[in-house]
């Protein structure tokens, strides 16, 4: 008995030390742990399901805000980069893919030359009408979340570029310039112990190692995102942790609790971070879950989902998903053709018929069939060649 109560003694002081001099590394070090990347089928269906809707919602701002609501193509391909479509896509054969939210028409440039006009549907118009409403009751929330935004920065400012790439995230309105010039207070908190809620992939194997790890990990001093932390040495868990607060603020900050990476990463010198900073997200899968779909990665914050479903919901999520729903309707009426039999209807015995070929995945080509030279594409059912002002016609060489 008395040897039994010699072990247990020794293995708790053992323990005990053990556990300090985790504390110590974590404190001064940064204690080398990896963890394995899982995939996450529900949060990649997240990422799936808005594919090419930041394009469609932005398309749909630009030709709302164009003269008569109509914007020719070659007004469109001035705005490409704020899309992020494929380089090998048309825009002109993008656009088509949603008959039920744009609308195409012809008008002609200074040259003369037929080009393609789009305008947008009747269903379309209603719906950004409900997002301009949406956006102007928050007004006052897009403005306390673009001053938390700065905040976090170092300097308290953010390049005008850099807010352009978290303009989607964030939910800000087209113009939201204007809100730049507005004043807000944002109260910050100070250093405090705080454990992040923690969610692994189900299946998700984590060892006795890792573990006690991330147990010490949690019990670290906190500090505030808010507050000036140059002090941290970067090479320890305790600046590490601050650095996780830093992006499951930002994270908080947009409306649907994710961002691509790359967004993220341009963020590094603004926020005063270190070298390779993104590098928390590969080691704590538990708070933060990257989705390698759609061709990019996108950072998301597990806490904010329970499945595919997120819990806090602002009110521009549920008018995004009314946009993806029409995408994915207009989508498969364009494959089913009635698309192209609605046209040939309002064509009646016309001998000029169009022709809209079916979209695939597959194919992204668009067929060229009118021959119309520097656009994309020809026009096609109707023609307003009043569109375009002849002062205001830009002349490309």
């Amino acid at each position: 008995m008395r040897w039994l109560l010699q072990r247990r003694v020794s293995f708790s002081t053992t323990l005990s030390k053990f556990r300090q001099g985790f504390g110590f590394i974590q404190t001064c070090g940064l204690v080398n742990v990896k963890l394995k990347w899982v995939k996450d089928k529900e949060l990649d269906a997240v990422v799936v399901r808005e594919k090419h809707l930041k394009a469609v919602c932005n398309l749909v701002s630009l030709i709302s805000s164009s003269h008569d609501t109509k914007a020719p193509i070659f007004h469109l391909n001035t705005h490409r980069g704020q899309l992020g479509l494929p380089q090998e896509l048309k825009l002109a054969a993008f656009l088509r893919r949603y008959p039920n939210i744009f609308v195409e028409n012809c008008c002609r440039d200074s040259a003369g030359t037929r080009v393609p006009c789009f305008g947008l549907t009747p269903e379309a118009i209603d719906l950004y009408s409900e997002e301009a409403d949406v956006l102007r009751v928050n007004e006052e929330d897009v403005l306390s979340r673009l001053c938390k935004l700065l905040m976090l920065t170092s300097e308290r400012t953010l390049p005008l570029h850099s807010i352009d790439h978290l303009r989607w995230d964030l939910g800000l309105p087209y113009d939201y310039k204007a809100l730049l010039r507005k004043e807000g207070l944002v109260e910050s908190d100070g250093d405090h112990h705080m454990a992040f809620p923690v969610k692994f992939t189900r299946g998700f194997g984590l060892k006795r190692k890792s573990m006690e790890w991330l147990q010490e990990w949690q019990r670290l001093p906190y500090t505030s995102p808010y507050v000036d932390a140059s002090h941290l040495d970067p090479r320890t868990d305790l600046s590490e942790k601050r650095n996780v607060g830093v992006f499951h603020e930002l994270l908080h900050l947009t409306i649907g609790k994710k961002m691509e990476r790359k967004n993220v990463s341009n963020l590094r010198k603004p926020f005063a971070l270190p070298q390779k900073f993104t590098k928390v997200f590969e080691r704590h899968p538990g708070i933060f879950y990257i989705s390698m779909k759609c061709d990019t990665q996108t950072v998301i914050l597990r806490e904010a989902y329970d499945r595919r479903h997120l819990l806090e919901r602002h009110p521009l999520v549920d008018i995004r998903e009314k946009f993806a729903n029409m995408m994915n309707e207009g989508r498969l009426d364009r494959s089913r053709g009635l698309y192209r039999k609605s046209v040939e209807a309002d064509l009646g015995n016309k001998s000029s018929k169009i022709t809209y070929p079916d979209w695939s995945e597959e194919e992204e080509e668009e067929s060229e069939n009118y021959g119309i030279s520097r656009y994309e594409s020809d026009c096609s059912v109707a023609e307003d060649i009043d569109m375009v002002p002849a002062g205001q016609r830009p002349r490309w060489q």
